[in-house]
């Protein structure tokens, strides 16, 4: 009895002991949760399992990247949703970074039209819900002119109601050999940078770590495609009718929603931007200025690497709404993943299921996400000593 009490005095012991007592408790809620549902589904004739991911789905997906039809199953079509956000989110993290850094730094600039222009958009597209913001691009996209009447944005690729329609390439097989090299290439690359931070630790000189790695990314592709007899052709888009022929296409949905993602993420990491370079002193450009350095070189050289540590852990966060908010493609008809979810769960009536699976799915994304900024922001972090 006394080795009991003493052990009940030590706070490793009782640490131990409450952990315990606190994974038993969740576990026997969860478990009666999940066996109360399994119960009334039961009592009252639902279905339950995932066999229903084997079906016939029974519908079509307006938009897919993989070859996709009605007599398809659930589960494919589960999968297409699934890349449909995948290319969304991945098309808006890119341009939203892009438009992001330039806007927060033109909020910085000393003239004073540019500043106030960057004001007036971050103020604007941070303040008007998402939502309203994508039912308004849609409606742009909506009324763009027919495609008799089409915009050509830039030669051969037309914007209209239909979407934008773009050439893209004919394919041959050299263009899976290039894109091979073009993967060695890039690994190569980041052989020679290694190669270079341990050279010019090693050693104090400086290494051209640069131009090897762009020799290294730029020849190999280069030299194979030239090797396949340089395969280079076009399918262009050509008025045929009332619609256009050949080419490639993007819907109206889809650049509604990678606009409108876009745009109100890119107000966010604006702010995120600007506050991470007011965050360092002022003394590190003046210092850049006394070395002569032009003030691009200064953001670039030296502002905008120190500012990473601070941008990176909220830009995190940014990247992760920008996914999640990607859901509210329903509301303009895209097929994303929770459009299709909800379209198997009302066929089928297995409700619970396709709620599961959707939310495991959003919730190993976004631990992806998080896990490769939280790797990124541990490289750029600053190490002390």
């Amino acid at each position: 009895m006394s080795k009991l009490v003493q052990a009940l005095n030590s706070a490793r012991v009782r640490g131990w002991l409450y952990q315990a007592l606190f994974v038993s408790g969740t576990l026997a809620v969860g478990w009666y949760l999940v066996s109360n549902t399994l119960t009334n589904l039961g009592k009252r004739g639902v279905a339950t399992g995932f066999g229903f991911l084997e079906r016939e789905a029974g519908f079509e997906i307006g938009e897919s990247l993989l070859t996709y039809a009605a007599s398809d199953t659930y589960l494919k079509a589960l999968v297409v949703g699934l890349l449909n956000t995948l290319t969304v989110s991945a098309g808006a993290v890119i341009l939203a970074s892009i438009l992001g850094v330039a806007v927060g730094v033109a909020r910085l600039s000393s003239n004073w039209m540019v500043g106030r222009f960057a004001a007036v958009f971050v103020e604007t597209v941070r303040n008007v819900p998402l939502l309203l913001q994508l039912v308004v691009w849609y409606t742009i996209m909506n009324r763009l002119p027919s495609p008799r009447e089409a915009i050509e944005v830039l030669p051969h690729i037309f914007l209209s109601n239909r979407g934008l329609k773009y050439p893209v390439f004919v394919e041959h097989a050299g263009h899976g050999w290039a894109f091979l090299a073009l993967l060695l290439g890039i690994a190569g690359a980041i052989a020679v940078v290694r190669y270079g931070r341990r050279h010019r630790e090693a050693t104090g000189k400086p290494f051209p770590t640069l131009p090897a790695a762009l020799a290294s990314i730029v020849l190999p592709p280069v030299a194979v495609f030239l090797a396949s007899g340089a395969p280079f052709a076009f399918d262009v888009p050509v008025m045929a009718g009332f619609n256009f022929e050949g080419g490639s296409s993007v819907s109206p949905e889809f650049t509604a929603l990678l606009i409108g993602l876009s745009v109100y993420t890119a107000g966010f990491i604006a702010e995120i931007v600007r506050s991470g370079i007011l965050a360092v002193p002022h003394g590190q450009t003046e210092a850049g200025l006394a070395l002569g350095l032009s003030p691009a070189k200064i953001l670039r050289l030296i502002i905008l690497p120190q500012a990473l540590r601070v941008i990176v852990p909220p830009l995190t966060s940014q990247y992760l709404n920008l996914t999640k908010n990607s859901s509210l493609a329903v509301a303009i008809g895209y097929p994303d993943l929770v459009s299709v979810t909800n379209t198997s769960a009302n066929q089928t009536g297995q409700v619970v299921e396709a709620v599961a699976m959707m939310m495991v799915v959003y919730l190993v994304i976004s631990l992806a996400i998080a896990g490769f900024m939280n790797w990124y922001n541990r490289k750029v972090a600053l190490v002390t000593r």
